[in-house]
């Protein structure tokens, strides 16, 4: 009996791949026919496209396969961490500097959040960096207004419920008082949504400041807000175990000039 399985990969995941866009974001672009394959629109993601297809996105070609790149970016606050915001706020894409290619981020930061934000042009890389297993740790300068009382945040380095959501164990270094106001560094490695502000409200502490200082082995250090600065092809090899040539995991992308 022949082989019946279609060919090929789904739009979606080939669109998440090239950078465009989540799997998720990239099958909402084509419901709302802004991809096109082979010249033509299609409407559904539930099609399987090969190598020698012609994808298009806004009437641009995703062009050939770039090598995997990454770049550290300082995320100022009030903008939004996503590629288009359905409420009409300001982006880190609407800021990004000229002459980059298409790029996604890994992770979130909240609006209200500023520090490193990693972005790639690889879904694969994206992956890779977001996955639990990576094992790598995201650390935060986070002020909170109070002074809180030894052993206030030992519920937090044994892991928390929050409205059913299980936290798993922080780092927490008590740094210095300022004014009204404490200076915290936490450490975490799984980064849900908003975990360290809705962790400290379950202590009774608000987060008045919340800066990422890390992840894993990348650094803020003195980049600017609204800077961007290339991660060496070099060093993302040693951090991520390539060997010799990067690797995409699970292929190369590709990617357009423009930002989602």
């Amino acid at each position: 009996m022949a082989d019946e399985t279609p060919k090929g990969d789904r739009i979606a995941k080939v669109l998440a791949r090239a950078g465009v866009a989540s799997r998720r974001d990239s099958e909402k672009l084509v419901e709302a026919g802004r991809i096109k394959v082979n010249g033509k629109k299609i409407f559904s993601p539930a099609l399987n496209v090969q190598a020698n297809d012609k994808i298009e996105f806004d009437g641009e070609p995703i062009e050939p396969p770039e090598e995997p790149r990454l770049w550290l970016y300082h995320k100022p606050i009030g903008l939004v961490t996503s590629a288009r915001d359905e409420k009409g706020r300001e982006t880190v894409f609407d800021k990004l500097p000229e002459g980059l290619p298409r790029v996604v981020s890994v992770g979130r930061l909240d609006m209200n959040s500023e520090g490193l934000l990693l972005l790639t042009n690889d879904g694969g890389l994206k992956r890779t960096l977001e996955l639990p297993s990576t094992g790598w740790t995201r650390r935060y300068r986070v002020r909170i207004k109070g002074y809180p009382r030894e052993g206030a945040f030992e519920p937090l380095t044994q892991g928390i419920t929050v409205e059913g959501e299980r936290f798993q164990p922080m780092t927490i270094q008590m740094d210095r008082q300022t004014g009204a106001n404490f200076w915290l560094t936490i450490g975490l490695k799984e980064g849900k949504n908003r975990e360290i502000r809705r962790a400290m409200e379950f202590l009774g502490f608000t987060v008045n400041r919340l800066i990422r200082i890390s992840y894993g082995p990348f650094q803020l250090r003195d980049l600017k807000p609204g800077e961007v600065e290339e991660v060496k092809r070099r060093v993302l090899a040693d951090q991520l175990g390539w060997s010799n040539k990067p690797k995409v995991l699970p292929r190369k992308s590709r990617g357009p000039s423009r930002n989602a």
